[in-house]
């Protein structure tokens, strides 16, 4: 760190964000705690029960992302299809955009990180002209070693930012998937609930 000088304090807090945010998401998009097998049929078994109590509504509301989206339908199940479908989707979008939390931070590091080592680099560029100017390129052994100084806080900031944004274009595809197979389960459960479409287990149709 102190090869690279005072920069290299940002990149490694950067370093530290990133890593966080990506145990974070990674614990956070598992897919059976976004996607509970079996939602929409357990949902039909209590609506065929007639056990779709407030309680039990808020229940499945709490229980993953899934099951907020589902129960905002739920509530409307009463009204038309349209009306549900409404429901659903705006409730969708902000499920959607709590799923995508952080990741513009990732992004945002995936951006700066290299920028901040390219900095680092150019200071360190500065002070080996000035070192130049003053003592002449005589000293070869001088000129490299800060020349190499200069060069750390590049390769620290790409070494940031490169993994940065793989993980950030992996969560984004994760969610992008997971948004779609919610909408499926979304409208499965209207067809369900207003009698278009048999309950196979397993997301079958």
């Amino acid at each position: 760190m102190y090869a690279g000088g005072w920069l290299m304090v940002p990149i490694l807090i950067c370093s530290v964000v990133a890593s966080a945010i990506v145990v974070e998401r990674a614990w956070s998009l598992r897919r059976k705690r976004i996607l509970p097998p079996n939602l929409v049929v357990e949902i039909w078994k209590l609506h065929r029960r007639e056990q779709l109590t407030p309680e039990r509504i808020a229940e499945i509301r709490d229980g993953s992302p899934l099951g907020r989206m589902l129960a905002s339908g739920l509530v409307n199940r009463r009204h038309s299809r349209e009306v549900m479908k409404e429901a659903l989707n705006d409730t969708g979008r902000h499920v959607v955009a709590d799923l995508e939390r952080f990741l513009n931070t990732l992004a945002t590091i995936a951006s700066v990180a290299p920028l901040l080592g390219l900095l680092g680099t150019v200071l360190g560029m500065i002070d080996v002209f000035g070192v130049i100017m003053e003592a002449g390129v005589g000293n070869a052994g001088v000129l490299a070693g800060g020349i190499s100084k200069a060069l750390v806080t590049t390769a620290a900031g790409l070494s940031v930012a490169i993994p940065a944004l793989m993980f950030h274009r992996f969560f984004d595809n994760r969610v992008a998937k997971l948004a779609i197979d919610m909408e499926e389960q979304a409208l499965r459960l209207v067809e369900v609930l207003k009698g278009e479409r048999e309950v196979v287990e397993d997301g079958g149709s």
